[in-house]
């Protein structure tokens, strides 16, 4: 099984769009790695995340801003030979980005990366009340570096 890159920037942007949500890698308060599913917007080269106001994740990218975030689609077991181990890979593609976190806290640029984030899995439009979004944590990090890979392909796929 074999694995390429993919660098077409359409093709990317359409993987991320697929996914309902992305793993965002993140350094804990003692310097350990700390991994967590998140929900997201994606758009101009910019990912969106949203949490809670309280709660170890907003401290520990406060110390340390800077995160990995992965977008994974497309699970499907795959072999060459049904009855080697060896030949058995799981076809996926997958998108690695990386970043610094900024908080934003803007009230106006707040439901701005809201509605981003709710673009991600509806076409609705939104109201929000001043509470809720004076409440929400948003998390802007522009993508530095964004990798891309489509993994568990057989030769004949190539």
């Amino acid at each position: 099984m074999s694995t390429i890159a993919i660098t077409e920037k359409a093709e990317i942007e359409a993987i991320i769009r697929k996914c309902p949500y992305c793993m965002v890698g993140i350094t804990d308060l003692e310097g350990n790695p700390y991994v967590i599913p998140m929900n997201f917007g994606y758009q101009d080269g910019t990912v969106y995340l949203h949490l809670g106001p309280n709660g170890s994740k907003v401290k520990m990218v406060e110390h340390h801003p800077r995160v990995c975030i992965t977008f994974c689609e497309g699970h499907e077991l795959v072999y060459i030979h049904q009855q080697m181990a060896c030949s058995y890979s799981m076809k996926s593609r997958s998108v690695m980005c990386r970043g610094n976190v900024r908080f934003i806290r803007d009230m106006d640029e707040k439901q701005r990366a809201l509605n981003v984030i709710m673009k991600q899995y509806t076409n609705n439009e939104f109201k929000y009340g001043e509470p809720a979004v004076r409440n929400v944590v948003i998390w802007e990090v522009k993508v530095e570096s964004m990798t891309c890979k489509s993994f568990g392909l057989r030769p004949s796929e190539l």
